[in-house]
């Protein structure tokens, strides 16, 4: 019998890959990259725990039903968790078992079934979790400063988290081999697409009407009696997520009840087994379809012809590009389906500032109004950044292997840049401005800060499209198999990091002039801005400029270094 290699053997492709990328190669400097990294790591979990710390502190304080409040809000959160990895690994999963450059070499040697499964199931499971044990870690740290869970408390969150990530894991295994043996898959990657997409839209919208922050306002209950009953009961008791959190809730609270573990982990240990024997029947039809060409449909070009008609007076050169970029943009199902999750976030977004309680019948302050109103700013703008992300910053990446072809061609660089440049800064102007002036018309803005709000919204929005690209190109993806994955790269923190500390620059510079109207107007009822704030908006303006126009010229000078 031949002897089968263990799991470090098989995985082994997948760490030393990602050790030799952290390797500095000859002449080539990192150090700053990894301390830029791990300080933006140790800012967000330190940001992220105070908030919850903050949060389950203030519950913790309040008498009788302070632990019923922090396990409600420990359980919507694992809820929330355990939905974001089954989505991710119904993605994930199509990518690991039917798409990837290695499972010709696995799939045509002698590999036991389940050793592969198993493999397969980890390397699948931690792609898709990774993120979220980022989020859980400041959580669970909080709760356990909070409520002094001991020095074994790591242990018991970790027992509670891995059967979380794993049930999704399989659940969404399971379903992708069964929609592979019946689409194609480059097909099932579009449906799947699609699926999450949806089903990521509705969960939002759906949490979103519960309105969750009720359970902060007992006023709204009959009596006490019923909110406590609420309290207490489970959200979900069939749920995995629920499990966990009165896993924790248990161990935190002094409570023995093994009855949560042991449903958490046979749960965990029955679905491996099912997921293996469906895994067993079904794998190998599936990978044999997966063989299959991808979709041609969409190559038409009917609607080119329209699209010229809408952008005329281009030259050529841009021109194309610019058609280019589109068609493949629309031709991807999980690139433009996209645009149906950003639909629901925004509509979820205009229904948080239609939910604030401004305009309830009670007078309030034009100063708080104006001052929310200048904050929204800030709101609008990390979503402008983070959609800048997702759709301009992995642009250069998605040219590929095919960035050869464009450098051995006589084709400017300036030319490409420039049409990615419009391609997706113009869209996300129009975002932009509806997101803006829609939200100050909600929030019933004067005059001055409606123009402060559309000006400053406009200005961030060409400076963040520039500094996406240009970030975008000077460290680019192209080996990557999923556009989604360009975004988490370096160059993505970077160019978030860089967005934000712009917004916030922004936002200082222009809180002079808006403090100065907002003085005026109470001392005398007539706004006005001095000298000194213009040249603070001007100030705000340059820094906007700069930020857009220096990484393009950068970006430039990259693309024409680089050899065909």
């Amino acid at each position: 019998m031949t002897r089968q290699p263990g799991y470090l053997i098989l995985t082994s492709p997948k760490w030393r890959s990602a050790i030799a990328r952290l390797r500095a190669r000859p002449g080539e400097q990192r150090g700053g990259r990894s301390v830029l990294l791990v300080v933006a790591a140790l800012l967000f979990l330190a940001a992220a725990f105070g908030v919850a710390f903050r949060t389950v502190s203030y519950f913790k304080s309040v008498p009788e039903i302070g632990p019923l409040l922090a396990a409600k809000l420990l359980g919507m959160a694992f809820l929330a968790f355990m939905s974001i990895l089954l989505l991710s690994n119904l993605v994930t999963a199509l990518s690991t078992f039917f798409l990837a450059r290695d499972l010709d070499l696995l799939v045509a040697a002698p590999l036991d079934w389940g050793r592969f499964y198993l493999t397969k199931l980890g390397e699948t499971i931690i792609h898709s979790s990774w993120m979220v044990i980022l989020l859980a870690v400041p959580l669970l740290t909080a709760y356990a400063v909070a409520w002094d869970g001991g020095p074994l408390f790591p242990l018991v969150a970790a027992a509670a988290l891995v059967p979380l990530c794993v049930i999704p894991g399989v659940v969404g295994v399971a379903i992708t081999v069964l929609l592979v043996n019946i689409f194609p898959a480059r097909r099932t990657r579009d449906l799947l697409g699609l699926v999450t997409i949806f089903a990521a839209g509705g969960l939002v919208l759906l949490l979103r009407l519960l309105r969750p922050e009720q359970l902060a306002g007992p006023e709204g209950f009959q009596s006490l009696i019923d909110f406590i009953a609420v309290l207490r009961t489970p959200s979900h008791p069939l749920l995995p997520s629920e499990w966990s959190s009165a896993m924790i809730m248990n161990w935190l609270t002094r409570v023995a009840d093994p009855l949560p573990v042991v449903l958490l982990w046979s749960t965990a240990g029955t679905f491996v087994v099912v997921g293996a024997i469906i895994h067993q029947r079904l794998y190998t039809s599936g990978f044999a379809r997966a063989q299959e060409g991808a979709d041609t449909a969409g190559r038409g070009a009917s609607w080119s012809g329209a699209l010229m008609r809408l952008i005329p007076g281009i030259p050529v050169m841009r021109r194309e590009f610019i058609l280019k970029d589109l068609r493949i943009f629309f031709r991807d199902s999980t690139q433009w389906s996209q645009l149906i999750l950003l639909g629901v976030l925004v509509a979820v977004y205009l229904f948080n500032i239609r939910a604030l309680p401004l305009f309830t019948g009670e007078q309030v302050p034009v100063f708080l109004v104006t001052l929310i109103v200048f904050l929204n700013q800030g709101l609008a703008g990390f979503v402008i950044a983070a959609v800048a992300a997702r759709f301009i910053f992995p642009s250069v990446s998605l040219e590929g292997r095919q960035l050869w072809l464009l450098r051995s061609s006589p084709l400017d660089p300036r030319a490409m840049l420039r049409s990615k440049y419009l391609v997706g800064v113009l869209p996300l102007l129009v975002l932009s401005l509806v997101l803006t002036i829609t939200t100050n018309t909600l929030l019933q803005a004067s005059p001055f800060m409606m123009v402060v709000s559309v000006t400053t919204v406009v200005a961030f929005t060409l400076a963040v499209g520039g500094l996406a690209l240009g970030i975008g190109t000077l460290f680019p993806q192209y080996d990557s198999e999923n556009a989604a994955q360009i975004p988490t790269s370096f160059g993505g923190l970077v160019f978030m990091l860089l967005a934000i500390a712009l917004l916030a620059g922004v936002i200082v510079l222009e809180a002079i002039p808006v403090v100065e109207y907002l003085r005026g107007l109470q001392e005398t009822g007539r706004g006005t801005v001095s000298t000194r704030g213009w040249l603070m908006f001007g100030s705000a303006a340059v820094v906007a400029a700069a930020t857009g126009i220096l990484p393009m010229r950068r970006a430039v000078r990259q693309l024409e270094r680089l050899e065909a």
